[in-house]
C-alpha cells in the first residue's frame, strides 16, 4: 500500500515516502474467500467520480466489525492513477460480506485489477501493521475523458535563500486546455503534506478559472510543494514539485601560490548543502575558454574538495562551476588564481 500511495502523486519530484510498515506479511487473520465488483466498465469525464460497488467475502477473526479496503493496480492505460483505493467497506454479518463504494476518477483511464484487501480504515497518516493480503481479483475498464490538469508557476522563478515566493496554481481541462467554469476545492500542501493529507476538510479554492496563488515565507521553503485534488479515500489528482533554487558557490585554495606540478586543495561549499551534486573545477585557457580539470561531489554537509595543480609558472585563474542539478540551477563561483612558481 504504501508504493501505491507515494505512486499517486504522479510528480516531477519523488515525495517523502511513507514510514516502512512494522511487518511485511499480510495479516494472518484477513482470510478473502472473493472479490466482486457490480461492473466490468466506466465512463467518467472531469472532476466526477462513478460509485463501482466492490463487495468482498471472508472473515477477519479479531474484530468481525472492522472495514476493508480493496486496492486496484493499473495493468494498462495512460491515466495520472497508478493504484485505486475503495472506499471503507463495510461488514454485514448476515452475508459475511464487506460491501461499499469504489469513486472511480477520470485520471484512472485505463485498465485496473483487484491486486489486494486491506484491514481498514483507510489511512494514508497511520501506515498499517500488515501488507494487503493479495487477491487477484476482477478488472475494471475506464474511459477517462476531460482529466484534471494541474500547472504551477513560480515567482521568482529562482527562490533566494530566506526569501518569500508565491505559487500560481491553475486546474485545467487536459483535454480543452480550458477552465472547467466552477470553482474547484482543492488542498495546497507542502512537505509531508503531499503524502499525508486526505479526506474532507480541505479549506482552498480556486476561482472560476481554476486558478489559485499561495504566498510561502521565506522560511516555510519546502522540499515539495503540492497540489491535490481531494478525493475519497484518497486522492484524485495532484502535482508536487521543488521550487528552484540558486547555486551559490563559494572556493578558497588552500595556498595561492605553489611549485608547477603541486596539487592544490580547493576548498568550497554550495548553499542548501546539494548532497551528491557535482561541482567542477575550470581553469582558463587563453583569454576566455574555461576548461574543467577537476570533478567531485558535494559532501553531505554541502562542502566539497576539489584539487588544482598549477601547470606552468605564472598567475593561473580558476573558478568552481556548479552544474543544474535539481531543483538547483546552474551557477560560478567567483574567479580565484594560483601562481605557478
Amino acid at each position: 500500500m504504501k508504493r501505491a500511495l507515494a505512486a499517486l502523486l504522479g510528480a516531477p519530484l519523488a515525495l517523502a515516502v511513507l514510514p516502512a510498515v512494522a511487518q511485511a506479511d499480510p495479516d494472518p487473520r484477513l482470510h478473502v474467500e472473493s472479490v466482486t465488483l457490480n461492473r466490468g466498465s466506466v465512463a467518467v469525464s472531469g472532476l466526477n467520480t462513478v460509485p463501482v460497488t466492490v463487495t468482498v467475502k471472508g472473515s477477519y477473526t479479531v474484530n468481525t466489525a472492522a472495514p476493508v479496503n480493496v486496492i486496484l493496480e493499473r495493468t494498462g492505460g495512460s491515466g495520472g492513477m497508478s493504484a485505486l483505493f475503495s472506499t471503507n467497506l463495510s461488514r454485514d454479518a448476515a452475508t459475511g460480506t464487506w460491501s461499499g463504494a469504489l469513486k472511480v476518477p477520470s485520471t484512472a483511464n485505463g485498465t485496473f485489477k483487484v491486486s489486494g484487501v486491506q484491514v481498514g480504515p483507510f489511512s494514508p497518516t497511520s501506515p498499517p501493521t500488515f501488507d494487503p493480503t493479495p487477491y487477484a481479483g476482477p478488472s475494471l475498464a475506464v474511459i477517462g475523458t476531460h482529466q484534471p490538469r494541474i500547472t504551477a508557476a513560480v515567482t521568482p522563478k529562482v527562490v533566494p535563500f530566506g526569501a518569500p515566493y508565491s505559487i500560481r496554481w491553475a486546474v485545467t481541462d487536459a483535454q480543452t486546455g480550458k477552465p472547467y467554469g466552477s470553482r474547484i476545492r482543492v488542498a495546497l500542501k507542502h512537505d509531508s503534506g503531499c503524502v499525508e493529507y486526505f479526506g474532507p476538510g480541505t479549506t482552498d479554492v480556486t476561482d472560476t478559472n481554476g486558478i489559485v496563488t499561495k504566498t510561502y515565507p521565506g522560511s516555510t521553503y519546502s522540499p515539495s510543494n503540492c497540489l491535490i485534488v481531494p478525493g475519497d479515500p484518497w486522492v484524485n489528482a495532484s502535482l508536487a514539485f521543488t521550487a528552484a533554487r540558486p547555486a551559490v558557490v563559494s572556493a578558497t585554495p588552500s595556498r595561492t601560490s605553489a611549485p608547477v606540478g603541486t596539487i592544490v586543495a580547493v576548498n568550497g561549499a554550495v548553499a542548501g548543502a546539494p548532497f551528491n551534486c557535482w561541482v567542477q573545477l575550470q581553469r582558463l585557457y587563453g583569454a576566455s575558454q574555461w576548461r574543467t580539470v577537476n570533478v567531485r561531489r558535494v559532501r553531505q554537509s554541502g562542502r566539497f574538495t576539489l584539487e588544482a595543480q598549477p601547470a606552468y609558472r605564472g598567475t593561473i585563474p580558476y573558478r568552481v562551476s556548479f552544474p543544474a542539478c535539481a531543483p538547483y540551477v546552474a551557477g560560478l563561483g567567483k574567479t580565484f588564481s594560483i601562481r605557478g612558481t
